[in-house]
């Protein structure tokens, strides 16, 4: 069939919007939160499933579940638009999840803690696929002109999810320890999202034939190579987005691992540390119902600057102090400070892409993004083997500060776009 067919019917059957496409766009929300829910398993009771029950003494061997984490969830973004363009996102959703399928058996009943970071590998491709799609399918809805909310809601729904699974599995873990009760939500969440993505969603492929039809041509095909040259350094707003992202997720590496082996040394109980590991994600989740579509109104640049220096304030005050009531003010901040972000740079992202090779682009974004998981584990480890978990975590927060100068230097706002 011939291109001069399919575009009439492709612009008499499918719409972009949020009103337009508000059954499968609610429903992509739903399934995100389950894959968040798949994180927030581990957030408060792995690292002390290290330390505790397989009595690691080393913090950099504790965080190196994070590790790799991180670096298989920074390669299953780099292909995920790729295979999304090639196989379409419904099909890598499925593929995402059924990966994600054995990740909690795996932790509840592992022997050691080669099996602990085994399955951490398959939750990287879990969350590199899944969450890529989820974001990527909301983005093809809504169309351009509400970028930043549809990320917004996306985001929202799965660090939500993170922070109410963190703050159960500390309920669970002071009433019945911290295996296996807690991890059975990990069970359900991954049983749900599966069967949810088979039966219900449809493919957004459609939705981006029509976004392209009235976008300006591609002057020629731009292959993957050219576009990750771009992403990660050639354009000036791609660079600043990138190297952001990946010192956000440096940070949030940091609290993952070091934060819930920090608060224990103060005599915290696994209680009150899970409260402290769910107001983060929590806030962080929340917020983004507004900071999402105030990057729509406002910009982005500002909210990404502003968003980093918050962050890093949070992460001095967190290593300044010993009293729950300050880690708490703290943990607020770092949610505050990540909500203001996170969607705005996968907007800024999105704006700077054509529709084309938009999928592609969020794919070296979301690799730089997450290997600051990996990056932020190992070196917040180190450090605190070397000199204290209180360096560390402070070193992590000026790393932080200088990102948003970075940003601040040079990302541009340019005239008529969102940045």
């Amino acid at each position: 069939m011939t291109e001069a067919v399919t575009g009439p019917q492709i612009a008499s059957s499918v719409q972009l919007g949020l009103k337009e496409n508000w059954p499968q766009f609610a429903l992509l929300v739903l399934i995100n939160a389950f894959v968040g829910g798949m994180v927030g398993i581990e957030r408060t009771v792995v690292p002390l499933i290290g330390s505790e029950e397989f009595r690691i003494s080393s913090t950099t061997l504790v965080v190196s579940f994070i590790v790799s984490f991180g670096v298989v969830k920074a390669c299953a973004n780099l292909i995920s638009g790729h295979l999304a363009d090639a196989w379409g996102r419904k099909r890598v959703l499925i593929l995402g999840w059924l990966v994600g399928l054995p990740v909690p058996l795996m932790i509840m009943w592992a022997p050691s803690w080669g099996w602990v970071i085994a399955a951490n590998a398959l939750l990287g491709i879990n969350q590199g696929l899944a969450w890529s799609m989820t974001v990527i399918m909301k983005i093809d809805l809504v169309g351009p002109k509400s970028r930043g909310l549809a990320v917004g809601l996306n985001e929202f729904a799965g660090y939500l999810a993170v922070g109410v699974t963190a703050f159960l599995t500390g309920y669970l873990a002071s009433k019945y320890g911290l295996r296996p009760a807690p991890i059975y939500l990990g069970v359900a969440y991954a049983i749900l999202g599966t069967v949810l993505s088979i039966l219900l969603v449809r493919d957004t492929r459609e939705h981006v034939r029509l976004e392209t039809a009235a976008h300006a041509r591609q002057a020629s095909p731009i292959s993957f190579r050219e576009i990750f040259v771009l992403t990660s350094f050639g354009d000036r707003n791609l660079f600043a987005a990138s190297q952001a992202g990946l010192v956000n997720n440096l940070n949030d590496g940091m609290s993952w691992g070091i934060f819930p082996l920090f608060f224990a040394s103060f005599g915290l109980p696994v209680d009150r540390i899970g409260i402290l590991k769910a107001v983060y994600p929590a806030t962080w989740g929340i917020l983004q119902i507004a900071t999402g579509p105030l990057s729509d109104r406002w910009g982005r640049k500002g909210l990404i600057v502003a968003g980093m220096w918050v962050q890093a304030a949070s992460l001095f005050l967190s290593a300044a102090t010993s009293h729950f009531e300050w880690w708490l003010v703290g943990s607020l901040l770092l949610g505050l400070g990540t909500a203001m972000v996170y969607p705005s740079l996968i907007a800024a992202v999105s704006d700077a892409s054509h529709p084309s090779w938009r999928a592609r682009s969020l794919s070296v974004y979301r690799f730089w993004r997450d290997l600051g998981y990996a990056i932020g584990a190992l070196s917040a480890g180190i450090i605190a083997d070397l000199f204290g978990m209180a360096w560390a975590i402070g070193a992590i927060g000026a790393l932080t500060f200088v990102s948003g100068a970075i940003v601040f230097v040079a990302m541009e706002v340019r005239p008529g776009a969102r940045t």
